[in-house]
């Protein structure tokens, strides 16, 4: 994206905003307020920027027309999904498929490899009004990767999932980029930037403070900023430098 500027009812929330992501997994820092809803919306096309241009996978998305055709490689979980209470977890992951377009012959063997992917195979016909804060959230990632989308913008993922699903949500993301995926992934838990990206932006009011990998935003850390890590003190000292960081592309 370039110049891209986005906000809602007369308010700017991101204003100039060039942004470069490539394959791999790229992780997206930030305070509540910060953009990060703002920007993943923009970029899975559910909200078409007020100015500036937004460009995937080499094409300009200008319309409606060009953004149906972008959103079939688009995988997308937002903090808060809806859904039917009453369908299982592998119609809801199927009716993702098709929403996305998915080949109605590799639909099935999509969803059922979504569920695996995510420990809910055997969990297929559970509905979905009956799981547990952790399990939806799984099947949430499950309908995001269902198909082997492209580009896949997770927000928040790791909310409810306990230390072990943490640790194989890693796994699994770290397993799409290999396979030429786009991650991004936008959270609070600064360890899971640390152990599972190749590249973290910082941002706060709209705007890039920093970009790099993990190791060059620890190497920010000094004594006296707040954190319990180096990853966590050199993200407090990127939010309080008030001018943003030449940006690296992703």
């Amino acid at each position: 994206m370039t110049s891209l500027t986005q906000g809602y009812s007369g308010r700017r929330i991101i204003e100039n905003l060039d942004l470069s992501i490539k394959p791999g997994v790229t992780g997206l820092l930030g305070p509540n307020g910060a953009g990060k809803t703002t920007l993943f919306r923009t970029l899975a096309t559910i909200a078409p920027p007020q100015s500036g241009q937004l460009e995937l996978f080499g094409s300009p998305v200008t319309n409606e027309r060009t953004a149906r055709r972008v959103r079939r490689r688009i995988g997308y979980l937002p903090q808060d999904f809806g859904y039917y209470p009453a369908f299982s977890i592998a119609d809801f992951v199927r009716y993702c498929a098709w929403l996305r377009e998915v080949p109605s012959k590799q639909a099935d063997s999509a969803t059922k490899e979504a569920l695996a992917a995510v420990g809910l195979a055997d969990r297929a016909r559970d509905r979905m009004k009956s799981l547990s804060g952790g399990m939806l959230r799984r099947a949430g990632i499950a309908a995001a990767i269902v198909g082997s989308p492209a580009l896949l913008l997770l927000d928040e993922p790791t909310v409810g999932l306990d230390p072990a699903q943490r640790l194989d949500f890693r796994k699994l993301i770290r397993s799409l980029a290999r396979a030429g995926a786009a991650v991004v992934l936008s959270t609070h838990l600064v360890e899971d930037v640390g152990a599972a990206c190749d590249t973290v932006f910082v941002l706060s009011d709209g705007q890039i403070r920093h970009s790099g990998t993990p190791q060059q935003l620890a190497e920010l850390a000094t004594p006296t900023a707040p954190g319990d890590s180096p990853l966590e003190r050199g993200y407090m000292e990127a939010l309080g430098n008030s001018r943003p960081s030449q940006e690296t592309p992703c």
